[in-house]
């Protein structure tokens, strides 16, 4: 091969001189939907629901346009740590318990929000803080039976929480509810299943927590009722209140003998109907 025709080669093989081409941008980050601000105004705050054709189904509803089927809020527990209030329980129909709900509030009962994505077909009734950033709520599946207990967990106060559930990952699930559950520090807590009647094995089970409850080991069953020897003791400053005559909850603050309301949430909220 010549000189002149390797030189040919060699020039046409030659990527051009000159500023490298810089790949295009990445595109922005989606901006997170927050959950919507539910305001005070003094009258009941009407938890937002919106009902889906696969919650129908996943509920066994039957609605219709001209017979839709009422829904309603319930609220378990109350608690505060630092300036924040959080209020768990459930949204559920006649019947059939449809979401788990967790609301929070800063600024003294002026703004909520819910904390945590709604869980299907289960409910929280029980929370507790060690300390300003860890807590838990208790839970477990409602619909169709009781079963697959599970602790939400938090570690930044309250702002996000996950999911834990106490029987491990399996993916059969397993009757029973958390009967009691108690932290003593930071990573260590026990807790009391009732598995029910007619279970296989002991109806009653002891599990403790190494990890702040990321997981549980059982330690104890029994026929007959178990008991923990440390409980969570019931809010002496919170409480939730049940209202017939104005159909709402009150979620109230006790000052001396005095108990004061902070917000009233509306039991009946949106009715479920086929969307359009």
């Amino acid at each position: 091969m010549t000189l002149l025709m390797l030189a040919t080669i060699l020039v046409g093989l030659t990527i051009p001189l000159g500023r490298a081409q810089e790949p295009p941008p990445a595109p922005p980050a989606p901006t997170p939907v927050l959950p919507p601000v539910l305001e005070n105004t003094g009258k009941p705050v009407v938890v937002p629901f919106q009902c889906s054709a696969e919650d129908i189904q996943a509920a066994g509803l039957s609605c219709s346009e001209e017979d839709p089927c009422p829904i309603y809020l319930e609220l378990a527990a109350v608690e505060s740590v630092g300036n924040r209030i959080f209020a768990a329980g459930n949204i559920h129909s006649a019947a059939i318990t449809i979401y788990t709900v967790l609301l929070a509030t800063e600024d003294g009962g002026h703004t909520w929000r819910e904390v945590a994505d709604r869980i299907r077909g289960a409910g929280l009734d029980r929370i507790q803080f060690v300390d300003p950033e860890t807590g838990w709520a208790s839970g477990e599946t409602l619909s169709p039976i009781t079963q697959d207990p599970f602790l939400l967990v938090t570690t930044d106060g309250g702002k996000t929480w996950r999911q834990r559930p106490v029987f491990g990952d399996s993916r059969e699930s397993r009757y029973g509810s958390i009967q009691q559950f108690f932290f003593t520090a930071k990573e260590n807590g026990s807790l009391i299943v009732d598995r029910g009647k007619g279970s296989d094995g002991d109806r009653y089970e002891l599990y403790e927590s190494p990890n702040a409850g990321d997981s549980w080991d059982v330690k104890e069953t029994s026929n007959k009722p178990l008991r923990l020897k440390r409980t969570a003791a019931a809010s002496t400053e919170w409480r939730v209140r049940a209202d017939a005559r104005t159909q709402s909850y009150h979620v109230e603050h006790r000052q001396g003998a005095a108990w004061n309301t902070v917000t009233t949430f509306a039991v009946k909220l949106a009715p479920c109907k086929p969307p359009q």
